[in-house]
């Protein structure tokens, strides 16, 4: 924070005394003897803190308040009037106008620091609240991250698919785009747990999710550990040939791996079957429909012998 305290009179003895004042303050005094140099300077620096004087030449303190809190509306630095006037009017007319404080010259030494330390520690408070309110926003951000992360894989879970599927959903209907929905499924994946466990099993999850994650490229493609070892894949503005693209890229991805599952019945190694449907006008009225469509072909990869992709209908 600054540590200069702008002057505002048209008295150079006042200025004088004022910096003196200051100073003794172990602050640094910038004296300036108009509403328009004060301006000038408040446009090029933030002071910690302003004596104002009432009335002057040219723009009175009123004026000048008004416009430094409509120069900076984000910032709060304490403004107190100096005025040779008490009455009551003039007091409420200093707080309309901006002000912090209103004092009558002259001013005691002993009162002014008095003021100042006090407006000096409402403004450490307000840093403060300010801090604390940029921690609760990054914090709150954190967490909305990890609600919506699979806590094992680090994918998106369920959530975050539930929440962006009708998004992309309603952009494909409104913009005719292709959106395609993939639904995987580890192979035998029960067994694997069975036979090397869970740990392992845990292990497997993590690089089939890293496998998918790696075959979808563009920033919004979403993978999600849709539930135990079932992952959804969100592919927008993706036709059919595209997502199974996709699919093959994460299939020859996760076979370079090469993960040992001796308990398999369709391979010696990890696979993964899918099921792909792709958004239709006429047919998909709501997104849950793509996604029933995908589940259904997924079923029939399933049914059909399993390490391969079925496309709906």
């Amino acid at each position: 924070m600054s540590s200069k305290v702008l002057i505002v009179d048209d008295s150079a003895t006042i200025r004088a005394g004022l910096a003196a004042a200051v100073r003794a303050m172990k602050l640094e005094p910038v004296a300036v003897e108009s509403g328009e140099k004060a301006l000038e300077f408040f446009a090029a620096e933030t002071p910690s803190l302003v004596l104002l004087d009432v009335n002057m030449g040219g723009i009175d303190g009123y004026e000048t308040a008004r416009r430094m809190r409509a120069a900076r509306p984000e910032a709060w630095v304490p403004i107190i009037f100096l005025s040779s006037s008490e009455y009551d009017q003039d007091l409420e007319r200093a707080i309309e106008s901006g002000g912090d404080d209103y004092l009558v010259k002259p001013v005691s030494g002993v009162v002014l620091s008095a003021k100042i330390r006090a407006l000096q520690r409402l403004d450490k408070m307000h840093q403060r609240v300010l801090e604390l309110s940029k921690e609760l926003t990054t914090a709150n951000q954190r967490l909305e991250t990890l609600s919506q992360q699979d806590g094992l894989t680090g994918v998106a879970n369920r959530r975050a698919f539930d929440y962006r599927i009708p998004l992309q959903f309603a952009h494909a209907s409104r913009q005719k785009e292709p959106l395609s929905v993939v639904m995987c499924d580890v192979d035998h994946f029960k067994a694997f747990n069975d036979h090397y466990g869970h740990p392992a099993g845990d292990e497997c999850l993590k690089q089939v999710s890293a496998a998918l994650a790696q075959s979808c490229k563009r920033a919004t493609d979403l993978v999600a550990r849709y539930g135990g070892e079932e992952f959804a894949l969100l592919l927008p503005a993706t036709p059919p040939d595209g997502a199974l693209r996709v699919i093959d890229t994460a299939r020859r991805e996760l076979a370079r791996l090469a993960i040992p599952h001796a308990r398999s019945q369709v391979a010696d190694v990890v696979t993964f079957s899918a099921g792909l449907a792709s958004y239709e006008a006429g047919r998909d009225a709501q997104p849950e429909d793509l996604v029933k469509r995908a589940d259904r072909a997924l079923y029939r990869a399933k049914h059909l012998g399993r390490n391969r992709t079925a496309t709906a209908d």
